[in-house]
């Protein structure tokens, strides 16, 4: 470390600005602006803002402005609030570098609200953003702009064109390799890459700039020119490609490693990788502290300095002398490096990434170029681009063909669920332990060592490591939990066992989209649950079974891992069309169906459910034939109402009996829930599922005051995001998992 001062230097900083972190200062996690400037923003958010735009960002619905060093008008004063994200009523051509005068509706990062669920504020604080500003409307905008970034938009806009043009199916993964475009990709097919394990070649990485930057340098070498005039434009290129591209801190990472690299030859200086890696750390950090907890950060460097420090010593180790073995354990050690980071973030890593790069990575390098010369081309001439591009088409086809057969492996990815800080410090301790037995084997096998004690130090360092990994997935439930998901106007609640056994009540909502893929999955996969023993629903109304369906439709289509036992539906005597997508989806997902009824019970360990309802005989209304299920485990008793209203709760009332917890009734609708309801129940918990933004006046006043009055602890998801119930049988713990 005293060699590489550089590198001392990066932890010192990252350790000062994780310290100061943990001493409260909003350097990473929250928002830096005064408390009175935010307290006036959540009061007034109708608001006038200023700010230079820097990048605008167009979906199928929607146009978006990034705005860099805005303020808003405060108390007749002008407030800086770092960033803003612009979404505009109307589409309008805005260069980069126009001043602009916007006017919208504030609104705060919000933080996940359930647990794994992806956090946004943490993602837009590293770039600085805290706000989005909705409803935009342009008041006035400057003439002038930036001609450098202007010009550099337009031409990754024009590069745009003649991909989707030119590579036809191929061109969203080109465009996300040479562009760093990721809008016109299929969530569907991220989603297979990243299960595949390859997901990093649609991010403009170090492989990316290494291979177009030494490739531009090589081809300048060979036209005659000199190398610092070679070296100087491949440098300006290299720039300006990394500004084209968004400037992410991947992407700048890598163009700043590469323009060292070059620098180290024109000087006739040495290049050291891990010093020039903290070199570009460092001015990430200053740049943004907050990119000490981003994953595109993590990850990034993760990798290279997988690469620096323990790929060198697993191959030396290995005795690996051929290529293929030697790219093998490098793949190895980047997977195994940047696990905890993985887990952290996603809950799950690829297991077959580790061997499936050692097909990519040789020839990802023919895609890249396809895709680079396919957008030079086209400038010109588009019959040379449409050639250009038949070698990427043809690689990125083999690509998407593998992660479809990958992703139907039930071993393809490992759900090891979201580790503790204390599981990923003792996991990189054990980790280095290993590295450094191995890297003494390494440097210090001579042939009078005994094959013996060779063989005991590869042994101790594997046991290292594969210690460090049962402790990463180890994930300890001592009690019973029951979370009540923040699903928006809907309803979703997983109930877990100590045994591992794991049931999902409903699961969908009326006002939130893809709740499966971005609330339900999430949560298992950093829970660690790749199974899910049961789903029980109560009736098959939008906001209870969109999340199942979405879920059920992802088994189906290889794009998860997490497999379903048994779907449980209410017993009807006409199956709606919901219930026969319902049982149509389950079927096709590999998961039995079964109707249940009055009087039928589910055993599952210590935990019994037992179904009050629906009845055989049916009622007109849907919500009324909701299931009713009382939950047992020990002396700890819950209910489950669904949608039923005061009539069936009156037919219940002679097999009801005192409950610890109630999931209130239709999401605290005034029809529901009633005094006779509540003396037969005398709840001591009980929690409300809704949006607060909602149209139907949920909860209502009414049956909030009844339960009060009753002496019930009420909780709502729409302050508390996901309410989590821990107890032993005896004993109750509520977590508040985003409390206001």
């Amino acid at each position: 470390m005293i060699r590489r001062p550089v590198c001392l230097a990066c932890l010192i900083l990252a350790a000062a600005v994780f310290l100061a972190d943990g001493l409260g200062f909003p350097l990473i996690r929250g928002n830096p602006l005064p408390a009175s400037v935010q307290n006036w923003i959540k009061t007034h958010p109708d608001a006038q803002i200023c700010g230079e735009a820097v990048r605008c960002a167009k979906t199928e619905f929607s146009q978006s402005i990034y705005l860099n060093h805005t303020y808003l008008i405060y108390q007749s004063e002008k407030v800086s609030i770092e960033n803003v994200r612009v979404f505009l009523k109307e589409e309008r051509e805005i260069p980069v570098g126009t001043i602009l005068l916007v006017s919208g509706k504030l609104e705060a990062i919000e933080g996940p609200r359930n647990p794994g669920e992806f956090d946004s504020r943490q993602y837009y604080g590293a770039d600085r953003i805290y706000y989005f500003l909705k409803d935009g409307e342009i008041q006035s905008c400057s003439k002038d702009y930036r001609v450098l970034g202007e010009f550099l938009a337009r031409l990754r806009a024009k590069f745009q064109s003649i991909l989707s043009q030119s590579a036809a199916e191929a061109a969203p993964v080109m465009e996300a390799m040479v562009l760093g475009e990721k809008s016109n990709l299929e969530e569907e097919l991220k989603i297979r890459y990243q299960m595949a394990g390859i997901v990093h070649i649609l991010a403009i990485s170090g492989l990316h700039i290494s291979l177009l930057g030494m490739g531009v340098y090589k081809i300048f070498m060979k036209s005659g020119m000199g190398i610092w005039a070679a070296g100087i434009l491949s440098l300006t290129l290299m720039l300006g490609y990394g500004m084209m591209t968004g400037g992410s801190v991947s992407t700048m990472r890598a163009v700043c490693m590469f323009l060292l690299s070059v620098g180290a030859k024109l000087l006739g200086r040495c290049y050291d990788m891990l010093t020039s890696l903290a070199l570009a750390a460092i001015l990430a950090i200053l740049d943004s502290p907050a990119n000490l907890y981003n994953c595109s950060f993590l990850l990034s460097f993760g990798a290279v300095l997988a690469l620096g420090i323990a790929s060198p010593v697993l191959i030396k180790a290995a005795g690996a002398k051929k290529s293929t073995a030697q790219a093998f354990w490098s793949s190895l050690s980047v997977q195994i490096f940047t696990l905890p980071v993985v887990l952290w973030f996603y809950g799950e890593v690829s297991v077959l990434g580790i061997f499936l790069n050692l097909l990519v990575l040789p020839t990802v390098g023919i895609a890249l170029a396809s895709g680079a010369a396919c957008a030079l081309l086209g400038i010109f001439q588009g019959e040379l681009a449409l050639l250009a591009a038949v070698p990427g088409r043809v690689v990125l086809f083999a690509y998407e063909k593998l992660c479809e057969l990958s992703g139907r492996l039930p071993f393809c990815t490992w759900i090891g669920g979201r580790p503790q800080l204390w599981q990923i410090l003792v996991y990189y301790f054990l980790g280095g332990a290993a590295l450094v037995l191995l890297y003494n084997l390494s440097e210090k096998q001579t042939e009078e060592e005994k094959k013996g004690k060779r063989r005991m130090i590869k042994m101790a360092g594997a046991g290292l490591m594969g210690g460090g990994l049962l402790l990463l997935s180890w994930h300890p439930l001592k009690d019973l939990r029951i979370t009540c998901m923040d699903v928006g106007q809907g309803d979703g609640i997983f109930v877990e066992t100590p045994e591992g056994f794991c049931f999902l009540i409903d699961g969908g909502s009326s006002n939130k989209s893809d709740v499966g893929q971005y609330q339900l999955l999430p949560c298992l996969k950093s829970r660690g649950i790749p199974k899910v023993d049961g789903i029980l629903i109560s009736h098959p109304d939008e906001d209870h079974i969109s999340g199942v369906c979405q879920m059920l439709e992802y088994i189906r289509d290889g794009l998860t891992v997490i497999r379903v036992e048994t779907l449980f539906l209410p017993f009807c005597t006409d199956k709606t069309q919901g219930y026969q997508e319902l049982e149509k989806l389950a079927l096709e997902a590999g998961a039995e169906v079964a109707y249940v009824k009055k009087g039928d019970c589910l055993e599952a360990g210590e935990l019994s459910l037992s179904f009050l309802a629906p009845f055989v005989e049916q009622a007109e209304d849907t919500n009324e034939n909701s299931t009713v299920i009382q939950l047992a485990y020990g002396s700890f008793r819950g209910l489950f109402t669904g949608d039923i209203g005061e009539e069936r709760e009156k037919q219940l009332l002679p097999a009801l009996s005192q409950v610890d917890f109630l999931k209130v009734a239709h999401h605290g609708s005034r029809y529901s829930t009633s005094e006779a309801f509540l003396e037969k129940t005398k709840p001591r918990i009980g929690v409300i599922s809704c949006s607060d933004t909602n149209t139907y006046g949920h909860p209502s006043p009414d049956t909030v005051k009844r339960l009060t009055d009753a002496g019930c602890q009420v909780e709502y998801t729409m302050k508390s995001g996901a309410v989590i119930l821990e107890t032993d049988g005896v004993q109750i713990k509520v977590k508040r998992f985003a409390a206001e």
